[in-house]
């Protein structure tokens, strides 16, 4: 077995007392003293700082904005080139068959690219981009730097008062501020459906930064079990349960992330790995769509759950991809693929739990409102 690797808050999520779990190929906080619940509630009724710094970090420089919006648009399905300076978009990684090989944040940093993909895939997809864009353009993944997620309603005047400019950004604008002396790459998102921040800070500076922003008395450190149950009721995806190679945008409910300019009869139509499957399942509408589900009663449905399109008897119609108690919403979520023909909200099926099977209701999503400063 390979030993975990570190991030650069190692030490003072130990100090702050951390159960610490593998994730990623990292050592990472699950909670911390205040346990998953208190946690998750924190971070919807005030400020929660997150460690994400195990997600890759990657910079794409050598050309002119055109120059670098166009390469990456045969990438990936979004409008690229519309995208203004100082912006940033969520995007996905399609292959050949058009599933779905991990899902992104990009951003318009004027003269680079800036892209933040998901921990255990980051390997995969440096090494993706730099076979399609090199030796044309750069990309060099930046491996001097932490990344933290401040969330919730109170992050804004958090991280104001150590930048007043941070509460002029709307939500998914990115801007360079300096923060307790460091420069830091701020973007105005995250992934709780909270309001908050994303920053990227040089690795000598990120404890340093953390503990000040813990210093607030709004400001909790929050672990991985809270991460996991704010964006499931935000509905979410996961990459590796949500979404996978063998799932398509349509499929995922992603469709929303491609732009017009992309899409049948768009200005820059197709051109991305797996374009004609992509654009044809949008076009005729997938067999299969992921859906919000709401179990009856108190207990949790999980991930692999069998959905039954009845009480009994019949084979399974769908799967559950993700599943927990959901604080906010004070009961039991998920989210699954079920047929189209049973996507629509209201519609019940049956979840095998322990041998019996239970109603479950499909919902639309999001289950708790999101909160962005458009």
């Amino acid at each position: 077995m390979t030993d975990l690797l570190r991030t650069p808050l190692h030490a003072l999520h130990l100090e702050l007392g951390g159960k610490m779990v593998g994730f990623a190929g990292y050592d990472m906080p699950v909670q911390f003293r205040a346990g998953i619940m208190a946690e998750h509630s924190h971070t919807r009724e005030k400020a929660g700082l997150f460690d994400v710094s195990h997600m890759g970090q990657v910079v794409i420089s050598g050309g002119d904005w055109d120059a670098l919006a166009t390469a990456f648009e045969t990438l990936v399905p979004m409008d690229v080139l519309g995208l203004k300076e100082g912006r940033q978009r969520y995007g996905l990684f399609t292959d050949k068959n058009g599933g779905i090989t991990d899902d992104l944040m990009f951003a318009n940093r004027g003269d680079h690219l800036f892209v933040v993909v998901n921990a255990a895939c980051k390997d995969q997809d440096i090494a993706h981009m730099k076979s399609v864009l090199e030796p044309a353009l750069d990309v060099a993944p930046v491996t001097d730097r932490a990344l933290l997620a401040l969330q919730g309603p109170a992050a804004e005047t958090v991280l104001s008062e150590l930048a007043p400019e941070a509460a002029q950004m709307t939500f998914m604008d990115v801007k360079t501020l300096m923060l307790d002396g460091a420069e830091c790459w701020v973007s105005r998102s995250g992934y709780t459906g909270e309001d908050g921040y994303e920053i990227s800070v040089p690795s000598e500076h990120a404890a340093s930064l953390a503990r000040r922003l813990l210093d607030h008395d709004d400001v909790l450190p929050i672990g991985l079990g809270a991460r996991d149950s704010l964006r499931l009721e935000a509905g979410l995806c996961l990459y590796g349960h949500d979404i996978d190679t063998t799932t398509l945008p349509a499929e995922a409910s992603l469709t929303w992330a491609i732009q017009k300019a992309r899409r049948q009869g768009g200005a820059r139509e197709g051109g991305f790995p797996g374009a004609e499957a992509v654009l044809s399942q949008m076009q005729d509408g997938p067999a299969r769509k992921r859906v919000g589900l709401r179990p009856e009663g108190r207990a949790p449905m999980r991930e692999g759950i069998e959905l039954f399109a009845e009480d009994a008897g019949g084979e399974p119609v769908g799967t559950i991809t993700s599943g927990g108690f959901g604080p906010t919403v004070g009961g039991p979520v998920a989210m699954g693929y079920v047929p189209a023909d049973k996507a629509e909200p209201g519609t019940v099926l049956f979840g095998e739990l322990r041998g019996k099977r239970l109603p479950v209701t499909v919902s639309a999503m999001p289950f708790v409102a999101a909160n962005f400063k458009r």
